[in-house]
């Protein structure tokens, strides 16, 4: 898969990223998942909320999950972040898309979805310009 990423301003605070070229593609290094990763405009969201979710919402790296992977209906998928509490129950997800992409109702029914398999008070939504903030009512 071939990257042709360039760094891009979000509405989230700048962080120190280690980004590499190797070949045609720009890498990540991801903190949270201790690998490199290819930098694509949702790795470059996703990193930039898994950031302000640790210093500026002071939630525990050890927390937070990036692409966790589940089974929904029999598909394999993944949730772009996943927070768990303080007794490392699930309690909030986070979808994130590219910045071209408008936070409408497919995004919102695709973390409801997600939420069928997690079942999480918090939904966020964000394509690193613009954020939604869910909170959700559970029934059983």
């Amino acid at each position: 898969m071939e990257s042709v990423f360039k760094p891009f301003p979000l509405n989230f605070p700048q962080i120190p990223l280690k980004l590499t070229r190797k070949g045609s593609s720009i890498w990540i290094w991801d903190d949270f998942r201790n690998k490199s990763v290819i930098c694509t405009p949702e790795e470059w969201v996703r990193q930039h909320v898994a950031h302000w979710l640790v210093n500026e919402r002071g939630i525990s790296r050890n927390r937070i999950r990036l692409e966790l992977g589940f089974e929904l209906n029999g598909l394999s998928k993944r949730v772009d972040i996943l927070v768990f509490n303080e007794h490392f129950d699930p309690w909030l997800l986070v979808e994130c898309k590219r910045p071209e992409v408008k936070l409408d109702d497919s995004v919102y029914q695709q973390a409801v979805r997600y939420n069928l398999v997690w079942k999480v008070p918090q939904l966020m939504l964000t394509n690193g310009l613009e954020s939604q903030w869910l909170e959700v009512t559970l029934t059983e």
